[in-house]
Order: structure tokens, then C-alpha cells, then sequence
């Protein structure tokens, strides 16, 4: 785990207009950057960096964060890679400390990297001096261009290649990397002979694995890189690095099953094309795509197989879905798969293939209809019992919303008797945009302390302990109050909100915090603190007094006891004014 203390450190080095700059261009507007928000297509800028308060907000689709934020949503990484990425930039090593399991976050020392770079320069110099791997990619139909774009290699049928690579062949890095196995009585040999070799690239440039495909007949036809501290494959995607540019470009990304698909595609022009490492499609997955584009469409291969790859990614999407989104499904014919499609019919016939692809919600009706006769009770019936783990697992509002009535209509029954036998809230009325120009609400009470707090997390410090308040934006303050008491560190509104990331506060924070751009440059955070205390202390007060004043109305005097007396008259004194 990272030391929260860190993040702290980290933070307050960080001015995030330097850090988004590096990707997006900003202008200054007022007190403020502004920017055409690169997490949607739009055309005037609605995506708002502050300075000030160190944060982005975008009043297009909502996308919030701090500099860690961006970094995850705008490059794809996780939460640890991104905090590595800004702390290599600002110059820092990240500390790592014991969790409550008792595992300790091992950095990954730079030499394992070294260690596949080294490995990967090796098989692609082997490949120059292989007339028959070389031809087995010409046959695929693959340019020299490509393999050097994704950095093909090949791997020599002998039991030890890497010994001409690597002086020290009994290294442990060799073994920690998956690139030798260990044998018996410390005999080790190479994990790919004989293959074609492409390596697994991370977000920053940096191979992780590889994938080894044989040439001839074999089993297995592909073999991957073991789990390592570099490489953990459902959290991975092959060709990502070389896709990026064209999946931001386009705003649309292309799953599919294996390497040689995506390289296959790339040589015919359909550069958006990523693969999964020989698994399912995880949640790891949906998340990372999901941060790069309005668009994804997964094609697996049309046999058995890849009709059950296919359902398989449209349940670990479901919990994932956000309303403006889009999830497709591309099925080729039976026969083919992505690779031998597009070298038969081309990249016209492909790319046609893909304005007709198949929406998740028509997918997911078509699938738990199969086979069932909705005009019988019992079809009905299986319907409804198919469908609940999926429409359940939906938080997307709109779009949950829709499938329920789809569904709803289709076993004849109504939306609520849906809701009622599934046991499941009905979907909230779709909130109006928060952020609007004129006719903006006056901020609760309640969101005006929570912001007061994020700007300035000392003042939880004259909150007293049993503070407590009604709804959502009170629990928000009730947990940041909990978080800064038992805080080893000073934290500042940044560290704060990033704390709150991946909790059931985040939103509640995150609207509160976008909604104080809202504040003039003279706006006094100590003032109104002072005041929104003063009517909480207040109201505290009145709601004493009147259980005090029930139980008088009771039993009257004898009916308190001596602290209640105390406290009744010490209440029915007036307040002082300052």
C-alpha cells in the first residue's frame, strides 16, 4: 500500500495544471483553464481546470478529478501507476508500506525491465535470421513494417537461446520475468521455442510478457508469459500502446481474441484493435477502455468459443456501463475470425462489418430470449428469472432504466412489478444538469460545510465529535470528518478528495467540489464556515430545548433529572451575539 502521507506529499509538489497540460492544451479563462474535455467529443470547451483548488471538473460529461485522477482516466493506468508516473516526474520514489494482510507492495526494480528489453532486441535479431519465421509472416501476410511496429520476434527451437543473451543464464531475473523455467535440480531451459514472438507492451512503452505463437501444427498454438511483478494479464491489453492514437482519434476501440488478430488488422489499416492475453475480458479491462472511449466493440471469433467470449464480456461490462457510452458486439461469419476476415474481404468489407454491429441491449434481449416461447407463462417466466443478475448488475441510470422497460414489456408485465419482484429500487428520476448558468440552487447547508472542508480541511478540527446530519452530502461530511481525525498527516483538499476515490462518497464529494467554481474570488471559506456552524449550533440547540420542553410537558420538573435541569436552563437563555 502507498503511504497516504505520500499522496499528500505528492499532491502538494503537483500543480495540475503542469500535469494536464502535458496532454491537453489549456487556455486561461478568468481564474481558471479551459479546454474541449478530452474524455468526450464536443465542440466548445466545457472542461475546467482550477489552480486554485487544484482540481478538473467538466460540465459536459461530468468527468472530476485531481491530478491523480487524470492521469488514470487519460492514460489508462491504475491507481498505482499513476501515482508512480507523477511521482517519476516530479522526482520522488514511492514508499510502499505493509497492508493489513501482511503483503508488502514490492517496487519493481527497473532492472526486470531491462531484463525484456534485452530479451525482446534478442528474438527480433533472431527473426532477421530465420528465413522460415520470416516467411511464416509473409504467408500471414504481415509487412516488415508491421513486425517492427509491434516489435515481432522469434524464438530458436534450443532448450537454452537466452544463454547467448544473457552472460549470467542463472539469474533470477531470468526466472522472475517467466523467460526460464527451473527444472529439476536447478536445471532451467527457455519457456518459447520455436515461435513467433511478440512482446506485451504497458501504457508507458515498456514490455511486460510476450505471446509466442508456434509456426507449424503444436499445442499450445499460444503461450503467454506467466503472472510476474511486470505482467498481470487481466489487467492487460496486447496492442493498447500502438492503438492509443487511433482510439482517441476515433473514439472507438475493437476487442478481439488474439495477437495475430490485431496485428493482422493494423497491416490493413484498422489501427483501434486491442486483444486480451488469453482470458476472459475482465472489469480491468471495460475500466481502462472506458477512460479511452465513447466506444466498444468486442468481435471474438464466430465458433462456440467465441460466442461464450462474448456473452463472458458483456457480463463483466454490465456493472461498468455509463450512460453516453456505447457497447457493441461485432459476430463474424462461423468460419472466420478477425485475421482471416480482413485478409480475404479487405478493409472496406471489414470496416462495413463495424457500422452494423450489434448494441448491448439488443444482444443481451436476443440472449435471454433464446429459445423461449413469451407467449407462454412459463417462457415468461424464465425470462424474468434470466434477466435479473443482468439488470440488477446495471447502475447506469438511463440506461438501466430502458432495459427495464424492455424487459418488463417483454414478459408483460409492468416496469414497478418488475422492480417489486426483483426486490430492487426503481430507477431514480434522471437529475437535471446541476451546473447551469442561471436559475442555479442555493447550496444546502450541508454541501456548503462540505465544501468548506474541502477547501480548507483544517476547519474539521473546531467540529465537534458528535456532528451528525441527515442525507448524503452529511454522511460526505460525517466520513471526511472521521478520515481527518484519524489522518497522521495534514491533509489539503486535493489528498482529501483523492482519498474519497473509488468510495460511495466520491460522487457526493465530487459534485460538491465541482459546484465550487461557482465561488467569486472574494468568497471568505472562514466566514461562512463560522456562520453555517453558528446555524448548526443553533438548530442543535432548538431541537434540545424541545425534547427537554416534551418531557417537561410530561412529568414537569420531577420528570428531569439534575443534569437535564442544568441543561434546560443553560438553553433557555438566549444566545449570546459576538
Amino acid at each position: 500500500m502507498i503511504p497516504k502521507s505520500f499522496i499528500q506529499d505528492l499532491l502538494n509538489r503537483l500543480d495540475i495544471v503542469d500535469v494536464i497540460e502535458r496532454y491537453v492544451p489549456l487556455k486561461k479563462a478568468g481564474a481558471n483553464f479551459v479546454a474541449c474535455c478530452p474524455f468526450h467529443n464536443e465542440k466548445s470547451p466545457s472542461f475546467t481546470v482550477s489552480q486554485s483548488k487544484q482540481f478538473y471538473h467538466c460540465f459536459g460529461c461530468g468527468a472530476h478529478g485531481t491530478a491523480i485522477g487524470f492521469v488514470m482516466e487519460h492514460a489508462g493506468l491504475g491507481y498505482v501507476e499513476a501515482i508512480e508516473e507523477l511521482a517519476r516526474n516530479a522526482g520522488l520514489e514511492v514508499p510502499h508500506e505493509r497492508s493489513a494482510t501482511g503483503d508488502i507492495y514490492q517496487k519493481i526494480a527497473p532492472d526486470l525491465y531491462e531484463v525484456m528489453q534485452t530479451a525482446t532486441r534478442y528474438y527480433r535479431e533472431q527473426l532477421k535470421q530465420s528465413p522460415r519465421a520470416i516467411d511464416y509472416l509473409k504467408q500471414r501476410g504481415l509487412s516488415g513494417e508491421i513486425a517492427a511496429r509491434f516489435g515481432l520476434g522469434y524464438a530458436p527451437d534450443d532448450w537454452q537461446n537466452l544463454a547467448a543473451a544473457f552472460p549470467d543464464y542463472q539469474s533470477d531475473a531470468l526466472a522472475e520475468t517467466g523467460l526460464v523455467i527451473a527444472g529439476d535440480e536447478e536445471k532451467r531451459y527457455d519457456r518459447f521455442r520455436d515461435r513467433i514472438m511478440f512482446p506485451i507492451v504497458n501504457v508507458r512503452g515498456q514490455v511486460i510478457g510476450f505471446g509466442g505463437r508456434v509456426l507449424d501444427k503444436g499445442e499450445p498454438k499460444y503461450l503467454n508469459s506467466p503472472e510476474t511483478p511486470l505482467f498481470e494479464k487481466g489487467r492487460e491489453l496486447y496492442g493498447l500502446f500502438q492503438a492509443q492514437k487511433a482510439i482517441r482519434g476515433g473514439q472507438r476501440v475493437l476487442v478481439v481474441e488474439g495477437y495475430m488478430d490485431v496485428v493482422a488488422l493494423a497491416q490493413h489499416g484498422v489501427e483501434y484493435a486491442v486483444a486480451t492475453l488469453g482470458t476472459a475480458t475482465t472489469p480491468y479491462h471495460v475500466q481502462k477502455l472506458l477512460r479511452l472511449t465513447e466506444h466498444i466493440v468486442f468481435c471474438f471469433d464466430g465458433d462456440k468459443a467465441g460466442q461464450k467470449a462474448a456473452w463472458r464480456a458483456l457480463e463483466n461490462t454490465l456493472p461498468y456501463l455509463q450512460d453516453g457510452k456505447r457497447i457493441s458486439f461485432l459476430f463474424l461469419p462461423v468460419e472466420h475470425d478477425p485475421d482471416s476476415f480482413i485478409r480475404e474481404f479487405g478493409k472496406e468489407a471489414f470496416e462495413q462489418r463495424m457500422q452494423e454491429t450489434m448494441p448491448l441491449s439488443a444482444y443481451l434481449l436476443r440472449e435471454i430470449s433464446a429459445g423461449l416461447d413469451l407467449r407462454a407463462q412459463e417462457g415468461r417466466n424464465q425470462l424474468l428469472q434470466r434477466a435479473k443478475p443482468l439488470l440488477t448488475a446495471i447502475a447506469a441510470p438511463a440506461t438501466s432504466l430502458l432495459l427495464r422497460k424492455e424487459v418488463a414489456a417483454l414478459a408483460g408485465v409492468s416496469q414497478a412489478e418488475l422492480e417489486a419482484l426483483y426486490e430492487i429500487k426503481p430507477v431514480a428520476r434522471m437529475a437535471q444538469r446541476a451546473y447551469q448558468k442561471a436559475g442555479r440552487k442555493t447550496p444546502s447547508a450541508h454541501r456548503l460545510l462540505l465544501q468548506c472542508l474541502i477547501a480548507q480541511p483544517a476547519l474539521g478540527t473546531q467540529i465537534h465529535a458528535d456532528w451528525h446530519g441527515e442525507g448524503a452530502e452529511a454522511e460526505a461530511v460525517t466520513a471526511v470528518l472521521y478520515v481527518l481525525r484519524e489522518a497522521d498527516f495534514e491533509a489539503n483538499g486535493a489528498a482529501l478528495m483523492q482519498l474519497f476515490y473509488g468510495t460511495v462518497h466520491e460522487k457526493t464529494l465530487a459534485a460538491a467540489e465541482a459546484d465550487m467554481l461557482n465561488w467569486g474570488e472574494n468568497f471568505d471559506v472562514a466566514a461562512e464556515f463560522d456562520g453555517l456552524m453558528g446555524k448548526f449550533n443553533e438548530e442543535q440547540r432548538r431541537q434540545q430545548f424541545q425534547v427537554l420542553q416534551a418531557k417537561l410537558a410530561q412529568g414537569g420538573l420531577s420528570g428531569l433529572n439534575d443534569s437535564e435541569r442544568e441543561q434546560y436552563k443553560q438553553l433557555a437563555k438566549p444566545p449570546q451575539r459576538g
